[in-house]
């Protein structure tokens, strides 16, 4: 039998990637419904449709067609009917279609001119409840006036100090606000109004009330983490604050019984190395919300980050006897799913390598579905009994061509940190990895800092790998799945305990063998930008930088971004630049930057406004300044999230000009 050579990844392989997006069990566990996004290359348009897997093993089968994006599938609690997002009559405009499961067309439900978010049906299948904001008046008629489209936005009033979002760009004057759609007459009816946002609306079990999250304080834009949850009649009418904890929360759902509704939040204002709990209310506030996982010190999240797909938190889920909730935990490079009872006794239900995200239960709670993602998968659809066990694959996407390629080997380690901390990492070695040759090597660090690299795929390390560089990457202090004193030892310390953890992982693969001492890199995006930046300024260490979408100079970096504000208290104890000038300050890149002599390419997007482009400007003109080798490459129209959602095209090119700066110099 002839061995097939399998090739080794490239950039241009995320052409390649299909993405299982949002997965949704049948209420009755049959069949699992999921979005299948694709890349149109020569267009370099993303679109999906929607695909049906049954749960006892048959083949997948394509249940939308077309160039477009279907999204957001919801099943009726009959089973009977899908509800879904799609563009395909207006491609700037999401409507919401109706599809039967067993046959027919798919209906066009609204007709609604602005930006739909959560949708869900009622219990009795006759409504739909949304979260949607409207797009503004003066918007919508310069879309009328052909002469006033051409012409484009005249000026921008801003009287608020959230104004705008990366991703999204300028806020329109419209807020997030609850509605609800008549599934037979197609009527939408807006619940609430007013100069808030509301998030995560959820029917109560019997139809009859809807809850919701919103920050209605003093002023909500300069104090976004005082979230409260609220309660309205179905049909409108004043809603009513949940007697709950100071702290922002998410992912609120009413359970079984109606009594009680459960939520993740974070107790306290402006300490983000905190876990997430998991805590229950009365939805009567006959008594104060409890915290059902904080004797278990678990930080209960999805923080476990890959560069193919985000992966966003499942709202915890409450079994039909409501005995119980599901719900993820991020721990150790893994997130996994766990399970607890209302006296705070804690079980496994989806433990092991990798990470579980997008879980649904059917309705009788007695089937799993899930994507799994380890390092050698970008995602695929499994389900399982409610504990975990009689795991059973439902999809095989992207296998075909993930098979031909030689990805390398990955050595997780842990290692002894300066302090006597436990430091956890991974090691990939090329593919045809020889021990006897001396390799070069590039340090890649996360974001966040409150996020977590793991057991996840890893496209940008295998494309590193691929060119026979050693890759490796740590969590150092200040990130979460580590517990708070982790995540606490950088509190107002940026660049302190975080460095000397990566100086001493570095020092750990450098005594490697097989590392070439001499050619090391290093890179990071966003915070790992911020630590890349450090790095050039506090050693010599590394013969090449490159550094993404950076945090460079904090004092404009606390006006520039659209999440300033929300750094004072990680940085300064809760205090604006003008009374704690020093502390941005001995927290800044820039601050160091005359020391900095190693060669740094830096990549910025034009339209970031999480790390806005004068942050790599800033570090730019600074190390040309100092006379150090350095170039600056500005990606147009994409946003932060450049190397996980934008342009397939760019994303691509940004791999490219990271390979070409680090082959000029390892």
């Amino acid at each position: 039998m002839t061995t097939v050579e399998k090739r080794r990844m490239t950039a241009e392989d995320l052409y390649q990637f299909q993405l299982i997006l949002d997965p949704q069990i049948a209420p009755d566990g049959r069949h699992v419904v999921y979005c299948l996004q694709w890349v149109q290359r020569d267009e370099e348009k993303k679109h999906s449709n929607l695909w049906v897997v049954p749960t006892d093993g048959g083949e997948p089968r394509q249940f939308t067609y077309g160039e477009h994006s279907d999204s957001a599938p919801r099943w009726s609690p009959d089973g009977k009917t899908i509800a879904f997002l799609s563009n395909r009559e207006e491609e700037k405009q999401s409507q919401i279609y109706i599809l039967p499961f067993h046959g027919g067309e798919a209906r066009q439900l609204t007709e609604l001119k602005g930006q739909i978010g959560a949708v869900s049906w009622s219990p009795q299948g006759d409504k739909l409840l949304l979260q949607f904001r409207k797009k503004d008046a003066d918007a919508v008629e310069r879309e009328k006036d052909e002469a006033k489209k051409k012409l484009g936005i005249v000026d921008r009033r801003i009287t608020r100090a959230d104004f705008r979002m990366d991703g999204t760009g300028y806020l329109p004057e419209e807020r997030w606000h609850v509605w609800t759609v008549d599934i037979a007459s197609a009527e939408v009816t807006q619940l609430t109004d007013g100069q808030y946002d509301e998030q995560s609306p959820r029917w109560s079990p019997d139809g009859k009330q809807i809850a919701f999250i919103s920050n209605r304080s003093e002023s909500p834009d300069l104090t976004p983490e005082l979230d409260d949850i609220y309660i309205m009649p179905a049909g409108g009418g004043e809603p009513r604050r949940l007697p709950t904890i100071e702290g922002g929360k998410m992912g609120g759902r009413f359970s079984p019984d109606g009594e009680f509704i459960s939520f993740v939040g974070r107790e306290g204002t402006g300490n983000w190395w905190r876990n997430n709990e998991l805590w229950v209310v009365s939805v009567h506030g006959a008594s104060l919300a409890r915290s059902l996982s904080a004797r278990h010190a678990i930080h209960v999240s999805n923080s476990t980050i890959g560069d193919v797909v985000d992966r966003p938190l499942t709202a915890p889920i409450w079994s039909p006897t409501g005995d119980c909730i599901y719900f993820q935990v991020s721990h150790h490079g893994m997130t996994t799913l766990k399970w607890i009872d209302l006296q705070g006794n804690l079980h496994g239900a989806l433990d092991g390598d990798g990470v579980y995200s997008n879980i649904s239960l059917s309705s009788d709670g007695q089937t799993l579905a899930y994507i799994w993602s380890n390092f050698g998968d970008p995602g695929q659809i499994w389900c399982s009994d409610a504990n975990g066990n009689r795991r059973q694959q439902l999809t095989r996407v992207n296998r075909e061509w993930l098979d031909e390629i030689e990805l390398g080997e990955v050595q997780t380690v842990w290692i002894k940190g300066p302090d006597g901390n436990d430091l956890h990492g991974w090691i990939i070695t090329p593919p045809g990895f020889d021990p006897s040759i001396q390799y070069p090597s590039i340090l890649e660090i996360h974001g966040g800092p409150w996020l977590q690299y793991g057991e996840i795929f890893m496209h940008e390390f295998y494309v590193l790998a691929a060119q026979d560089y050693v890759v490796h990457c740590c969590n150092p202090r200040g990130g979460h799945g580590y517990g708070e004193e982790h995540g606490r030892a950088i509190e107002q310390r940026w660049g302190d305990r975080d460095y000397a953890d990566m100086i001493a992982w570095t020092d750990y693969v450098a005594s490697q063998p097989f590392v070439d001492e001499e050619r090391m890199g290093v890179t990071g995006g966003s915070y790992g930008g911020y630590l890349t930046l450090w790095i050039i300024g506090h050693t010599q260490r590394f013969a090449a930088a490159v550094a993404q979408r950076v945090v460079s100079n904090l004092l404009s970096f606390w006006g520039s971004s659209d999440v300033g504000l929300q750094f004072e208290g990680p940085w300064a104890g809760g205090c604006p630049p003008w009374q704690s000038l020093d502390a941005y300050w001995q927290q800044s890149p820039m601050k160091y930057i005359a020391n900095a002599t190693t060669p740094t390419l830096l990549m910025h997007s034009e339209q970031d406004m999480r790390c806005h482009p004068e942050q790599g400007i800033q570090a730019f003109l600074a190390l040309k300044r100092q006379g150090v080798d350095t170039e600056l490459i500005l990606f147009p129209e994409e946003s932060h999230g450049l190397s996980r959602g934008g342009r397939t095209d760019r994303r691509v090119a940004r791999l490219q000009h990271m390979l070409r700066w680090f082959e000029k110099y390892l």
